[in-house]
Parts: C-alpha cells; sequence; structure tokens
C-alpha cells in the first residue's frame, strides 16, 4: 500500500511523515514547483498479529507495509496548462492521499499565503487536483469527437465519450470523481488515466503541538473525504521515543492512541481493505484484500497460483482461535470452518487454503 503525503509548503508535512515513519528528516522550505519525495517503507502495527506470532512461534513474523511518500513541490497554480510529467507520474502511484493541512499558527515558520487558513489551503490544493483531471478529460473528449468525425472506432469511442461528459461536468461542478457513482466496468476504464481525483483522500488537520488548531471546521470538496486532526509536532517526538517513553509521554498529555495507528486505520477505511492472516510454524503473516472479498480472491493474494487452484478453505477468526488457545482446540469444539470460494472474507479471518495440487 503507497500513500502520498501532500500540502502546501510549510504545512508541516515532513513534520507528519516523521511521526508516521520514525523518521528524523529535517523540514525545509521547498520549492514551488520542484518535485521532492521522500521514502520510507513502515510496518503497520498490528496486536493480533504480534498474539499469533507468540501463540505459533514461527521462523518469521510478517507484517502488513506502508510506502510512505512525502512529495513536496506542490503549490498553488503548479496545474495550470496540465501538472507536470514528474509530478503526474509520482502521484499516479499512490493508492491514496493524506493532505496535510496547516492549522497552526508560528511566526517562525512563515506560511506561503501570508495567513494560516486551513480552508483557504485545502481549497487550494483541491482545485489543483480537480484542474489537472479536468485538463485531461477535456483532451480526451476532444480527441474522441476528433476520431468519431473522421469515422474512427464510432462505436467505442461513443461509448467512452458517454463516460467522459459526466466526469467533465463533476469537475466542474468541484466534485471530485471519487465521489461519482461508478460501475466497476467505468472505473476499469479509467485506471489508465491515473486521475488523482479518484483516489482516496484523508486530511490530516496539522495542529502543530496544540490540542485545538486555528479557524473553523473544515468542509472539503468530496463527500467522502475524511477529517483527522493531529498535534503534528508532538506526535513526531511520540514517534522518535522508545515504546515506554512514547506510552509514558502519551500519557502525560492524554493520548489514547499514536497518530500513526489512527490514520493506518482510516486510511485502510478509506481504501475498503481489511486484514487477514495467515499462521504456522513456518510464518505468521498479515494480509490485506478488498472488503467483500471473497476467500478465492483472498488465497490469490497469497499467491496467484492458490486461485487457480483453490478448492476449500479453512477459517477461524484471529479473536476466536486466541481465545480458544490454538488450531487443535477450535477443531475440536467445531469452530475451524471449510468455507467454499464464494465465503465472503471478515476482518481479522485467518485462511488455511485448500488447493489441487
Amino acid at each position: 500500500m503507497k500513500l502520498g503525503l501532500v500540502g502546501l509548503p510549510m504545512s508541516g508535512k515532513t513534520t507528519i511523515f516523521n511521526a508516521l515513519t520514525g523518521s528524523t528528516r529535517p523540514a525545509t522550505m521547498g520549492i514551488a514547483g520542484k518535485l521532492d519525495v521522500q521514502v520510507a517503507v513502515v510496518d503497520v502495527p498490528d496486536a493480533l498479529l504480534d498474539t499469533l506470532t507468540a501463540m505459533f512461534n514461527p521462523e518469521s513474523k510478517v507484517h502488513i507495509k506502508i510506502t510512505y511518500s512525502d512529495i513536496g513541490g506542490l503549490a498553488k497554480g503548479i496545474s495550470e496548462g496540465g501538472l507536470s510529467g514528474p509530478f503526474r507520474n509520482e502521484l499516479a502511484q499512490m493508492d491514496g492521499f493524506l493532505h496535510v493541512v496547516r492549522a497552526f499558527d508560528d511566526p517562525n515558520v512563515p506560511h506561503p499565503e501570508e495567513t494560516v487558513d486551513p480552508q483557504r489551503d485545502l481549497d487550494i490544493l483541491d482545485g489543483e487536483f480537480l484542474l489537472s483531471d479536468l485538463l485531461i478529460i477535456e483532451n480526451r473528449i476532444t480527441k474522441l469527437q476528433e476520431e468519431m468525425q473522421r469515422g474512427k472506432d464510432r462505436v467505442a469511442n461513443a461509448k467512452e465519450l458517454e463516460l467522459f461528459e459526466p466526469l467533465r461536468a463533476a469537475l466542474e461542478n468541484e466534485t471530485p470523481l471519487r465521489d461519482v457513482e461508478l460501475t466497476p466496468a467505468q472505473r476499469e476504464t479509467l485506471k489508465g488515466y491515473t486521475f488523482l481525483t479518484l483516489k482516496p483522500k484523508l486530511v490530516l488537520l496539522n495542529t502543530g503541538d496544540e490540542e485545538h488548531p486555528v479557524g473553523e471546521a473544515l468542509h472539503t470538496a468530496g463527500a467522502n473525504d475524511a477529517v483527522l486532526p493531529i498535534q503534528g509536532k508532538l506526535e513526531m517526538e511520540i514517534a522518535q521515543l522508545d515504546p515506554e517513553e512514547a506510552a509514558e509521554f502519551m500519557g502525560e498529555y492524554g493520548i489514547t492512541e499514536a497518530m500513526r495507528d489512527r490514520v493506518v486505520r482510516q486510511s485502510f477505511d478509506l481504501l475498503h481493505i481489511q486484514t487477514f492472516y495467515t499462521v504456522g510454524e513456518d510464518e505468521c503473516r498479515a494480509w490485506t484484500c478488498p472488503v467483500g472479498a471473497t476467500a478465492q480472491q483472498a488465497a490469490g493474494r497469497i499467491h496467484t497460483d492458490l486461485e487457480r487452484r483453490f478448492i476449500k478453505a479453512e477459517i477461524i477468526s484471529a479473536d476466536t482461535l486466541i481465545k480458544l488457545g490454538g488450531l487443535v482446540e477450535a477443531k475440536e469444539v467445531g469452530k475451524l470452518r471449510l468455507e467454499g470460494r464464494d465465503y465472503v472474507m471478515a476482518q481479522g479471518d485467518i485462511i488455511n487454503v485448500k488447493h489441487n495440487a
């Protein structure tokens, strides 16, 4: 899973990056329009996986991994005439965005727009992404119309035009594409265009080391966007402490859950993915699959051959297995179920795939 941190200069984006990854990257002003990317790969904290590993004592434990990319250089006006290739290529690789919006006042950290206004800053970058997608759609519509006038692929082009016209209208009304109702087939058609407003987005309202943000509540452009207030500077300090010191520090400030855990949970919700597990003496491992995925599809996440040769799957929830004390105990009380290919996976399921040789 790849998540891109985006935001205007001096929003505290690098501070949030450090808090999420435990890095110590120094904050810089950056240059508007000049792409600057820092990347870190981190394990997703998972208490269930830790408990399962203690039960099975395997040779290895494998967490779900998240790649965080701190994408610098985005600024007001960057999409005029179309977003540059390097920016679009970098942004296109992301599964979703963490949009950092500044909500703290600090005379030592000058704001590029001179004043602190979270709503304005949110609207600026949202507007840039909307414009970038709109330019691509307008260019595509023009090309489709020209091809139809020449009599080329009339049926296919007419069908694509029928899809793109409502998308253009939505963007002109400042509605991100992630809020447009699309069929699975239509989403598949749009994959190659890497539209930025089609990607899920979590807004991180950075309050610095203060509990309360500057300004009023944010009104996001997308109905499906979520907003999470973050004390960025404070959370960065916590991320750089050892676990015992971090727990004591959080207790002093009344923080019950680290920011990285909250961000991961909400990111999973926005991306509509869930966690499942495989366990054994060789390895205990956490995996992701889309919400609503079948047992056969989950098997394909482990290995494509398992999906193709799928017969049945032994299923039990991690919570139930831990409560019972092991696989033997689960079998004895009939809690280890045998499910078919159409079984819909649930959050926290453990799967053992039965397949043809």
